[in-house]
């Protein structure tokens, strides 16, 4: 008996549309998006009890601080950031040709932290090097150690 096939002739879209559906079979993930699975993770983040304050520090490799919002609602602090795809790149990349794969649109996250009742939410100073964004969050003057002398009577 024969059988009909859909010819599809050898084509890097072919291919590519191909091999996603080799990984697709392989890991049983949904290849649709790949940006939405791989791109939107998560910054990993450490956070350090010191005696006067707390220090966050966030991995935020390849982001600019202009991109980067850091904003306290009550006892919530917030890191978000979303970076678009500009104007001026496109046009520039329809000049020199078609990608023939392009993950590296944009890229967006948004991560909250609930403040210890310690914290002071007023007094909180952020910077940005090397990709770390480092928070000095102040603790409450009133609920930092403090030494009592004992006096001798």
């Amino acid at each position: 008996m024969k059988s009909l096939s859909v010819y599809r002739p050898l084509t890097i879209e072919n291919a590519l549309s191909d091999f996603e559906h080799y990984l697709e079979s392989f890991f049983g993930d949904s290849m649709a998006a790949p940006s939405e699975r791989i791109f939107n993770r998560l910054p990993a983040v450490d956070v350090q009890e010191k005696e006067n304050n707390y220090l966050l520090e966030a991995e935020l490799p390849g982001y600019d601080e202009k991109n980067i919002e850091v904003h306290v609602d009550g006892g919530n602090l917030t890191i978000a950031s979303k970076q678009e795809e500009e104007k001026e790149r496109k046009d520039k990349d329809a000049k020199e040709g078609a990608f023939l794969i392009r993950e590296r649109r944009c890229n967006s996250f948004s991560r909250s932290f609930r403040l210890p009742e310690n914290a002071d939410p007023n007094a909180v100073a952020a910077s940005f090097k090397n990709g770390v964004l480092s928070l000095e969050i102040k603790k409450r003057s009133e609920a930092q150690k403090r030494v009592i002398e004992i006096k001798a009577s």
